[in-house]
């Protein structure tokens, strides 16, 4: 049995789909904060527990006969370190033998805030004695995409990266390199450094976004508390807006950079272009 935490989320649902094209649903969980959030997961075939990281009492009956996990990171910034604490010792005590994390590319030298909790979390798998292997993910080329249309709208697009090479993928080819390696054999302690085989400043994002949609979209380069300011005053939430701002800032450092191919190699093809995103992101606004 193989379990999904998360299973419900952007990512988890296409590791469910990627698990589905090589094993029989009914040896999938798909452990879930909400159960009815599943319910066409549950049709397929697969099987749907309730697990909620705040809810340590949901966890160790989900994990139940469960052989291999893949802990997806908590999208609750701030209090991801309990969560996945909960889930760890969740699964050591149903027994569980590997545990695969998602956790943050170039952990070991980042400037990200978002570093603080992935290293908690690494430390604690190392003090679980539970076989482990880390999925070091690098950015999502859709973080960037969505902010397409507010570039679009302004014909600009904001952020405070600099001339830091950001070396993205989309989120899909995480996710199946995510299942590749939960099905694998001999994971145990393996470090993947995950990101795209392409890398690109901000301007050459803009400027791909001007050429693809025919209309003016100039990069601005923003200082970190501007371009947090600026979010905020957009909508987004104060925690939302400040860490974007501080990922920004971490690459105009390199923190979102790297050319080892592993996410590729793990593939057995090359990860998707950031051309390839944008275009679709246009197609669908």
């Amino acid at each position: 049995m193989i379990a999904v935490t998360g299973a419900t989320g952007q990512l988890g649902r296409l590791v469910i789909e990627a698990l589905l094209k090589k094993v029989p649903a009914g040896e999938i969980v798909a452990a879930v904060r909400n159960p009815v959030k599943a319910e066409d997961l549950k049709q397929l075939g697969v099987v749907v527990r309730q697990a909620d990281y705040s809810q340590p009492e949901t966890l160790k009956s989900a994990f139940t006969g469960v052989d291999k996990l893949l802990l997806i990171s908590s999208s609750e910034v701030g209090q991801r370190s309990a969560q996945h604490q909960a889930v760890i010792d969740a699964a050591k005590g149903a027994g569980v033998k590997l545990i695969a994390y998602t956790s943050l590319l170039n952990l070991d030298n980042s400037p990200l805030s978002l570093a603080r909790e992935h290293r908690d979390t690494e430390a604690a798998l190392r003090a679980s004695g539970i076989p482990f292997v880390l999925l070091r993910n690098g950015w999502y080329t859709e973080n960037y995409a969505a902010s397409i249309a507010p570039a679009l709208a302004h014909n600009a697009f904001i952020g405070a990266a600099g001339d830091g090479r950001i070396a993205s993928a989309p989120r899909a080819d995480y996710a199946q390199a995510a299942a590749n390696v939960i099905l694998a054999d001999s994971q145990q302690g393996k470090v993947y450094e995950l990101a795209g085989d392409e890398s690109y400043t901000l301007a050459e994002f803009s400027a791909e976004i001007a050429q693809q949609s025919g209309k003016t979209v100039n990069y601005v380069n923003l200082s970190e508390s501007e371009f947090a300011a600026a979010l905020k005053g957009a909508g987004l939430p104060e925690g939302l807006a400040d860490m974007l701002a501080d990922s920004d800032a971490g690459a105009s450092k390199g923190a979102l950079f790297d050319d080892s191919a592993t996410l590729s190699r793990l593939l057995g093809h090359g990860t998707g272009s950031y051309q390839g995103v944008i275009a679709a992101t246009l197609k669908s606004l």
